[in-house]
């Protein structure tokens, strides 16, 4: 069995109340006068937590110089999850307790230490054969394929957009530019529940993972 494997079904061995939850920031909540306010949500949380932030402007250089230069989309993919690791260590930085991590192993040290881990992606992605080296997917179905892979019993999508309604449907999603093309089959594989928050869903949040009902949009 690979560690991967181990990883896994220790997570889903736990109480659903012990298991990790993932939370994606959106590159634009990353740039939002509302990043602190969502860190210090997530800091508090009495729940096991993985922060995954996006790439953000880092990632939409890694595009436009794409285009400049014309490389291909292998090398694209690699920039990209090096964006994400950047991130990672500046959203690390801005709040104690945070700590990044490059592989599961790292992630569940953090936790055990009662930290929030931050995923820095390209040490475990970058020469993955079932990862595509593609745009349809970024850092949305990269956070649900490590929630999926660490057993987490969530997966939190933060946008830093207006939140309509309790339901959204992920090809909707898809549709509307609001996750990546790979995320609807993502979320199938994954079997995760995932939900999508917004600007100003923080009290909802916080109240979530203090033990009250599930918040924001649930995905399907």
């Amino acid at each position: 069995m690979t560690g991967q494997a181990v990883t896994a079904k220790r997570s889903k061995a736990m109480r659903p109340e012990e298991r990790p939850v993932v939370v994606k920031l959106g590159g634009s909540v990353v740039r939002s006068p509302e990043l602190n306010a969502w860190l210090a949500v997530i800091a508090a949380a009495p729940r096991r937590t993985i922060v995954v932030p996006g790439g953000g402007a880092l990632a939409d250089e890694v595009r436009g110089c794409q285009q400049s230069l014309g490389f291909g989309d292998g090398p694209a993919h690699r920039m990209a999850l090096l964006a994400m690791d950047q991130l990672a260590w500046a959203v690390a930085g801005l709040h104690a307790g945070f700590e990044v991590g490059e592989s599961e192993a790292a992630l569940w040290q953090s936790l055990a230490r009662g930290r929030v881990a931050v995923w820095a992606p390209y040490a475990l992605i970058a020469n993955r054969a079932d990862i595509p080296e593609s745009w349809s997917l970024t850092s949305d179905s990269l956070g649900l394929w490590l929630a999926g892979k660490v057993g987490a019993s969530h997966f939190f999508l933060i946008k830093s957009i207006a939140r309509r309604g309790t339901s959204a449907g992920a090809a909707q999603l898809c549709r509307d530019g609001i996750v990546d093309q790979a995320f609807p089959s993502m979320l199938k594989d994954a079997g995760i529940p995932t939900y999508l928050l917004g600007r100003g869903d923080q009290e909802a949040f916080a109240a979530c993972m203090a033990g009250g009902s599930l918040c924001g949009a649930a995905i399907d």
